[in-house]
């Protein structure tokens, strides 16, 4: 089980060009935080791990985005916005499966049942000096 706490932004990126390093697609990252706790951040860094070029910005209005790297895509969804997917769920689905696609899922409450067993879950917690506790969390 991973555990890290992470004291500023820099942190947080360098934690996520790490955890990009062990990424085989196809796989499912879900992140678990409050609002402002650094999923985003923890999303830009994986990218940079996996080369992504073009920057990375938060999916809260437009559900999902997509970025292109020299091993495939890397989809980041935001469902926070929405109580019901609808068709989100059938491109969330058809992302997952992709065997170069690598996925990650901020707000999975309402796409809960549609995510493999087997996907990587990381709960972000705000601590009361500012800095983050990311833990991964075993299902």
């Amino acid at each position: 089980m991973i555990e890290q706490r992470v004291k500023s932004e820099e942190e947080m990126l360098d934690f996520g060009r790490k955890l990009a390093k062990g990424l085989v697609a196809p796989v499912v990252i879900e992140l678990v935080g409050d609002v402002g706790a650094g999923k985003t951040t923890l999303t830009r860094g994986i990218a940079e791990g996996l080369g992504v070029k073009e920057p990375v910005t938060s999916p809260s209005f437009t559900i999902s985005k997509g970025y292109r790297f020299s091993g495939g895509d890397l989809v980041h969804y935001d469902f926070y916005r929405l109580g019901d997917p609808g068709l989100m769920s059938e491109d969330l689905l058809e992302n997952m499966t992709d065997t170069q696609t690598i996925t990650v899922v901020e707000w999975a409450d309402s796409v809960a049942e549609i995510l493999p067993e087997k996907h990587r879950k990381f709960e972000i917690l705000l601590n009361e000096d500012g800095s983050r506790t990311i833990r991964e969390i075993e299902k």
